[in-house]
């Protein structure tokens, strides 16, 4: 059976190498951004550098989109235990990521802004743009809103999964590396090892996994009883 044919492990494949792959074109992005690395007053630097604001836009954007696929991979292990906490943080997490994707369009409008007008005035309208509430509560709070749904998704994925302490860890280390991963250059080297970490220890465990695993035969197996076959007790002769 080829990859592609194989159901079980491909999309249990593409949401492990997605957790690993986003935080590393997460830290990509925030690298690749003028105005964060030269910190301090930021007016005319997207307007000045607007080859190095395509890129990082473009790779923060894919950061947030390569989520998707890992956030449903984290959905999906979710079983037995907490499953309906599981299914509403992960909705939110999934909206989340989806509206911060959008929001990377805006690093586009302050560097044409920025060069088409005065510097200042540029960056003037480009921040009252982004405060019209439509901005502020259709995309800004979801995304954040978000965040704490990846969050949550990653303590309900600790708990469903009775795993080993790390697994408690990897969603304070996730949300503290996307926070903190801005703040150049200690913020980005810290928090991306810890994003990286959180995010990486999910996806590899996945792509670890055997693909009965991943659908759940194995915890139905062990919960059977030793002798059950087909719905049926097993009789003494």
């Amino acid at each position: 059976m080829s990859v592609l044919s194989n159901p079980l492990g491909f999309r249990r494949s593409v949401a492990g190498a997605c957790l690993v792959v986003a935080p590393l074109v997460y830290i990509a992005g925030i690298v690749a951004d003028p105005a964060l690395r030269q910190g301090g007053d930021t007016v005319g630097v997207y307007g000045r550098y607007p080859e190095q604001v395509s890129v990082s836009a473009s790779l923060l954007h894919w950061s947030w989109v390569l989520m998707v696929p890992g956030i449903i991979g984290m959905i999906h292990l979710i079983r037995h235990r907490g499953v309906v906490f599981g299914h509403l943080a992960g909705g939110l997490a999934l909206l989340g990521v989806v509206n911060f994707s959008g929001l990377m369009l805006g690093d586009f409008f302050y560097s044409r802004l920025e060069r088409a007008l005065p510097p200042a005035q540029g960056a003037r309208l480009a921040d009252e743009a982004f405060a019209d509430p439509g901005a502020t509560f259709g995309f800004q709070i979801p995304g954040f809103l978000g965040l704490l749904g990846l969050f949550l998704l990653g303590l309900a994925l600790a708990y469903a999964r009775r795993g080993p302490w790390w697994a408690w860890a990897a969603p304070f280390a996730m949300l503290a590396g996307i926070l903190f991963a801005p703040v150049f250059p200690i913020g980005t080297v810290a928090g991306g090892l810890l994003y990286l970490a959180g995010s990486g220890a999910i996806g590899l465990r996945m792509l670890r996994m055997s693909d009965a695993e991943w659908a759940g035969e194995e915890a139905v197996a062990q919960r059977t009883p030793t002798g059950a076959s087909s719905g049926k007790r097993a009789t003494t002769p």
